[in-house]
């Protein structure tokens, strides 16, 4: 009896076993059920924000569920993706990662808060940004160089903004510093849209940005855009010169945005996503959206991605240890 018992209750398990085991794909490929998390970890206002805000309207069309923008800026970028690496592994909660969460931080920090080879699954690149030096409308420098002689006359009374410590920005002024041989103290805001704010005031008149978040207070003539910092001009702006063009030799730095799922999100989901993302990015009026701003459209597949997360921690490892930028 104890052994027919133990029988019947076997078969019963390995039956829920097998049945468990069917479930999972059925279930991802049934995703989504319900609204999806897109965390930025940035405040709002700024180039991630607007790119993740354009490419999310389009992907709330290809998944059939609202893709809801979720700002969780801090400790540049780390807060909102440590909590995009410690959430649910379901593909409901993804990260809005960029060159600093992905690239930066593994070099930057003494005790990074993650590691995002380990502790992310990647879903697709999806564009890649300029960054812009511009200054206030009023600002005496009209030109570059006309900045360096400033910055040269008075070292260390000027300041500048970025979107926070540890930013692609917050490196782009202190590789412009070294390079140029000039010293100015560096403000650090939770995001573009508050540095923003104050160069347009004049607060912090010198600022250094991604090109999407600016654009709009460029045209308008609030600021002044001085440089790129890519090797080649902005096609949306094409008479604002190159750094290298406008007289710093060698000069190049960018960011780039890409969508990033907790480790262990089901490969049925990161699919799934991954080709919402690219459908997104390539409808034509998202592009031409994307465009206005000066990001150019990457996609492709997760391992695309992931090999360029390890490529660009191993691009910017040296640059930030010759920079002597630490933050423990």
């Amino acid at each position: 009896m104890n052994r027919r018992r133990f029988g019947t209750a076997l078969a019963a398990a390995t039956l829920l076993a097998g049945t468990l085991g069917l479930a999972l794909p059925a279930a991802a490929q049934g995703f989504p059920e319900k609204p999806v998390t897109l965390v930025v970890p940035f405040a709002a206002g700024g180039s991630t924000d607007l790119v993740a805000r354009t490419i999310a309207q389009a992907m709330s069309t290809e998944l059939g569920q609202q893709v809801l923008v979720d700002n969780k800026g801090g400790a540049g970028g780390n807060l909102g993706a440590s909590f995009v690496a410690q959430a649910q592994p379901d593909g409901y909660t993804i990260l809005m990662g960029t060159i600093a969460t992905h690239a930066l931080s593994a070099s930057l920090y003494a005790k990074p808060p993650f590691d995002p080879e380990k502790d992310f699954a990647p879903i697709a690149w999806l564009v890649t940004v300029p960054n812009v030096l511009t200054v206030n409308k009023d600002y005496p420098a009209k030109d570059v160089k006309e900045l360096i002689a400033r910055l040269k006359e008075k070292p260390g009374e000027e300041t500048y903004s970025s979107s926070g410590n540890g930013t692609p920005l917050h490196l782009s002024g202190e590789l412009f510093k070294s390079m140029a041989g000039v010293d100015m103290v560096h403000v650090p805001y939770q995001g573009s849209g508050p540095a923003l704010v104050d160069a347009i005031s004049g607060a912090v008149p010198i600022n250094f940005d991604n090109l999407p978040s600016s654009t709009e207070h460029i045209r308008s003539g609030q600021l002044r855009a001085l440089a790129v910092t890519t090797k080649t001009r902005a096609e949306n702006f094409p008479d604002i010169p190159t750094m290298e063009e406008a007289g710093v030799p060698g000069y190049e730095t960018n960011t780039w945005n890409a969508f990033f799922a907790p480790a262990g999100t089901p490969p049925e989901v990161i699919a799934r996503l991954n080709e919402a993302a690219n459908k997104a990015i390539q409808e034509p009026a998202v592009k031409a959206r994307l465009a206005e701003v000066g990001a150019t459209v990457v996609g492709g597949t997760p391992d695309e991605l992931a090999a360029h997360v390890k490529s660009e921690i191993a691009r910017w490892k040296p640059v930030i240890e010759a920079s002597g930028a630490r933050i423990e």
